[in-house]
């Protein structure tokens, strides 16, 4: 439930002031995001991100200028070559990681913003060797959207953690009734940048006050939603050849869920939030999905190199091929029972040693009906003279020996080469597939807030455009939970 961001933070020093560029990735989710920022709001920006590891200029680290900022960031911070930073090679490096030709379609970023986009592609690819994460396009954020939150303020209101660095006894903690790991990152996500624009949250508290009145729908979500795996972080393993079988069922337990939520929702009068989530919802590829159902067995294995994960009567040659790997003896019994009625010959066998491999053996009174004609000497191909018994093989006996020992290893062959299909589906997917995830998370937030809202008995306040700030009756959730302890 919590976002691993990367962050690359780039500088642009002007006639007045430096102008600070942020760009930050999750890797395991997809997520792309830029920002332009300022001195003196910098480590409130960043601070609001909480990335895990934040590479910048070498330039910029051992800058007196920046050697407060740098000892906040503290061992998070990595220095990398200039060059990564370069703003003007930085809109080709971004347009070819998307092979594009030009970043017209992806909106206006100014100098900063593309030169650290630029160096968080290239440190992902210098990381990742050669592995591409499909990452959704650079999506920007302008400042003013979102409340900004000093350092220190944020540090003292243990938003998302205490002073002390744990998790509970936090706000988030507090109030988090997410129950998929998308949810509890969008949550936290939009705890940490709360919004400023008034239609903008109350399209949000239409959403929840919409699922607080319809309760029982709203349990029944959640339920469904307790099913649905981290479908991006699956996309993600997947796409960088990390993955396994899982993540491809964890895509379809998403796809599955969403079946479930077009059909609850479906005819309902949905406020716009929840509305524009059952519409990313609906515009998952169903092609793709019911061929996950079609291909994936019930039971799946963590690797796919243990083979199993592909469904019966899915592939005709695997079918064979499983059958001869599981039940050869019983391949074996069918083509003597075959033979027995083709020769007429009851006492007729197939055996096997370790010299001849499987062969036909017939009493030696029997010569004349396996090799009297020129048709019996085509098809039955002599091998060994017994004292008291001949032995044969056919060119059909030959060939189900050889399929017979190739069969564990061809079965494991179609499946893989099942799986990279299935990947190279994901993988071309991948955008629709992060915004029904989206999606998803936006619908288990909701969901969740509307919980606890009854649970609690919390009102919806009255958000508009002025600057009155009015509250009867507060109670604070962390103390309150604290002290009901």
């Amino acid at each position: 439930s919590e976002s691993n961001h990367l962050m690359a933070l780039a500088r642009i020093k002007g006639s007045d002031e430096a102008r600070y560029g942020l760009a930050w990735i999750d890797i395991s989710t997809g997520s792309f995001r830029v920002a332009e920022s300022r001195q003196a709001r910098l480590l409130a920006d960043i601070m609001r991100i909480e990335p895990r590891e934040i590479v910048l200029p070498e330039q910029m680290f051992h800058d007196p200028e920046e050697h407060a900022l740098v000892e906040q960031l503290g061992r998070r911070a990595s220095p990398q070559p200039q060059v990564l930073f370069d703003s003007a090679t930085a809109e080709g490096r971004i347009a070819r990681y998307f092979d594009v030709s030009s970043l017209d379609g992806f909106g206006s970023f100014s100098r900063a913003e593309l030169a650290a986009a630029s160096a968080a592609l290239a440190y992902v690819e210098k990381t990742q060797i050669n592995e591409r994460p499909p990452l959704e396009p650079p999506q920007r954020e302008l400042d003013g959207d979102t409340l900004f939150i000093d350092p220190a303020t944020r540090a003292n209101l243990e938003l998302t953690r205490t002073l002390s660095g744990e998790r509970t006894g936090s706000l988030l903690k507090s109030i988090d009734r997410t129950v998929t790991g998308g949810g509890g990152r969008k949550l936290a996500e939009w705890l940490m940048a709360p919004l400023t624009d008034p239609a903008a949250i109350n399209a949000r508290l239409d959403g929840v006050s919409w699922l607080i009145a319809e309760q029982s729908l709203t349990d029944t979500l959640r339920r469904a939603l307790k099913g649905v795996a981290d479908m991006p972080r699956a996309l993600s393993r997947l796409a960088l050849n990390r993955g396994g079988p899982r993540d491809l069922g964890a895509l379809r337990s998403g796809f599955d869920a969403a079946g479930q939520f077009a059909d609850l929702l479906s005819g309902a009068a949905l406020p716009e939030e929840l509305a524009d989530a059952m519409a990313a919802i609906a515009a998952l590829p169903k092609d793709f999905a019911a061929h996950l159902d079609a291909a994936l067995g019930d039971e799946l294995p963590l690797l796919k190199r243990d083979g199993g994960f592909v469904r019966q009567d899915y592939d005709a040659e695997l079918d064979e091929m499983r059958s001869l790997r599981d039940a050869s003896r019983r391949v074996i019994l069918g083509m003597e029972r075959d033979l027995i009625e083709e020769t007429g010959i009851r006492s007729l066998k197939i055996r096997h040693n370790n010299i001849l491999g499987y062969y036909i053996e017939v009493t030696a009174n029997h010569q004349a009906i396996m090799m009297g004609s020129d048709a019996a000497k085509a098809r039955f191909i002599h091998r060994q003279t017994m004292a008291n018994a001949m032995r044969f093989t056919t060119t059909e006996l030959a060939g189900l020996e050889t399929r017979i020992a190739n069969a564990a290893e061809r079965a494991l062959a179609i499946e893989l080469a099942a799986f990279d299909r299935l990947v190279a589906e994901a993988v071309a997917a991948a955008e629709a597939i992060r915004a029904g995830a989206e999606a998803l998370a936006v619908l288990d937030v909701s969901a969740a807030l509307a919980k606890l809202a009854t649970a609690e008995d919390y009102c919806r306040p009255a958000v508009d455009g002025s600057l009155s700030f009015e509250i009867r009756g507060g109670r604070h959730p962390v103390v309150e939970q604290a002290l009901r302890r």
